[in-house]
């Protein structure tokens, strides 16, 4: 069992029952502004010692957005990370709260407080990335690597996340980057106080199956637990 908390929070495609009727989106669009694969990819809750996943649909609730960015692209969005509109009308500011109170808020108080047991050592959170940047990014158009491993803001100490890099370098032809294009997400940033963390986010690009993207993540993680715990 390896001594890690581990959060996937865009594997989900739910939308809430009552707000069916409001979203815009079809299945295939949510699915798209999803992290694709990451249900499978992330299939490792039975292999470290705390999970955090949720159902719900990156498009209607991102747990990796604080809760007051209120951009298109933010906690709740208006437009999907293609620019598509997300709901047939606005949803009121009690719309929007509603839902952070249902599952934004829950997902976090869930973190901090495995977070502050003191039972693991870091927290990873886990992605899935378009093998290029969509039009809402920091990257649109570009070539992505196969792993983005982030820290930008001192998450975790810079020779963990340096030691993650080459466990993940050692099983991979393709490019494993730190802090390119993604410097790591609220989650990361939020709940750094209470342990380290680093982002995780592989690309959809064909390179491998999915079985074997989990095979690299978990023969990674459990080699640098090894190092760093």
């Amino acid at each position: 069992m390896l001594p890690l908390l581990v959060s996937v929070p865009h594997a989900g495609l739910r939308v809430p029952a009552e707000y069916e009727p409001l979203c815009a989106l079809t299945p295939a669009e949510i699915a798209e502004d999803g992290d694709g694969g990451a249900s499978e990819i992330y299939d490792i809750e039975t292999e470290v010692g705390a999970f955090v996943t949720t159902d719900i649909a990156r498009a209607i609730v991102d747990m990796n957005r604080p809760r007051n960015d209120r951009r298109p692209d933010g906690v709740v969005k208006t437009h999907t990370c293609w620019n598509v509109p997300v709901w047939h009308r606005p949803l009121s500011a009690q719309e929007a709260d509603d839902l952070l109170d249902a599952y934004h808020a829950p997902y976090h108080e869930r973190l901090t407080e495995l977070g502050l047991s003191g039972e693991w050592f870091a927290g990873i959170d886990c992605h899935t990335m378009a093998a290029a940047g969509p039009p809402v990014g920091p990257d649109p158009g570009t070539e992505r690597p196969w792993v983005c491993l982030s820290n930008g803001d001192g998450t975790c100490p810079q020779d963990w996340i340096e030691s993650l890099r080459e466990c993940f370098q050692g099983q991979l032809s393709g490019p494993v980057t730190i802090n390119d294009p993604f410097r790591g997400g609220y989650i990361t940033r939020a709940h750094s106080a209470e342990m380290p963390w680093i982002q995780i986010e592989l690309s959809r690009a064909p390179f491998m199956p999915n079985e074997d993207k989990r095979q690299v993540v978990l023969a990674a993680l459990r080699r640098w637990a090894r190092y760093c715990a």
